[in-house]
């Protein structure tokens, strides 16, 4: 990433657009911008210092992971409802990666809000995951569903739909129906659209669908107003997503430009 800048600042860059690959950088990253005079934006994911918290002097543009796990809470807590499932009886796979802030701010949004539904707090299950890709979530899920057998319905819930994936095919190995779980992911990608294209439904029920491109058009046009203009973006911009299931996915992808 240092060697990114290096190469931008000698082509005459005045300033850049970053998804950091590790938020930790931050600290490196600002130290090295601020050396070049060099003005910078993060998207998606914020820079957090060496105390731990966000560094609030950088301005960033991206997803609230908290309310997005709320809406993906609500969207399982509905559809929960809607299939007559009484929240005593029902299981959640909570797949988890907590080295990243952002997927902790989501997994804890769906928690919140799956309480405030009334499920069991008891009832939820962890399976921390090394990555962040289906085969890894595939593993962290497994061995959950083999201890637990003692329950017949299951919600899943993570950081992405990848992951969320990956819990729906282990609880296919399982021997568990498509009726019999209802797993809910954040995104709206390929892997998303494959799975809503599948002839037969599968236990993967929706995602929240945002848009990256939208983030991405508006974070290039915030660092080019302020670096032309002087206008410095606010602070923190966050938005949310909205609810993609088999019925309407393709609607919802023609509307945010996925």
């Amino acid at each position: 990433v240092l060697s990114a800048i290096d190469n931008l600042h000698s082509q005459g860059a005045e300033g850049f657009v970053i998804c950091p690959p590790d938020v930790r950088l931050g600290p490196a990253i600002m130290n090295r911008a601020e050396q070049y005079g060099m003005k910078v934006v993060t998207v998606d994911d914020r820079f957090v210092g060496g105390d731990g918290e966000p560094m609030e002097e950088v301005p960033h543009l991206g997803m609230s992971g908290y309310k997005i796990g709320e809406q993906v809470g609500n969207a399982i807590a509905e559809e929960m409802e809607r299939r007559g499932w009484d929240p005593e009886e029902v299981a959640a796979l909570r797949i988890t990666n907590y080295e990243l802030p952002t997927a902790k701010e989501r997994t804890d949004g769906a928690t919140a809000a799956l309480l405030d539904s009334g499920f069991k707090e008891a009832n939820i299950f962890d399976a921390p995951q090394q990555n962040t890709d289906t085969s890894s979530a595939f593993a962290a899920a497994s061995p959950v569903f083999s201890k637990r057998s003692d329950f017949e319905h299951w919600v899943i819930y993570a950081l992405n739909e990848e992951s969320v994936l990956g819990g729906v095919r282990a609880s296919e190995q399982y021997g568990l129906d498509p009726d019999q779980v209802i797993g809910v992911g954040i995104n709206g990608s390929g892997a998303a659209f494959a799975e809503f294209s599948r002839e037969t439904p599968t236990g993967f029920y929706g995602t929240v669908a945002v848009s990256s491109t939208m983030h991405g058009r508006q974070t290039a046009d915030n660092l080019y107003q302020w670096i032309t203009e002087g206008e410095k973006p606010p602070a923190n911009t966050e938005t949310t997503g909205k609810l993609m299931t088999r019925d309407n996915w393709e609607d919802v992808r023609e509307e945010l430009g996925l």
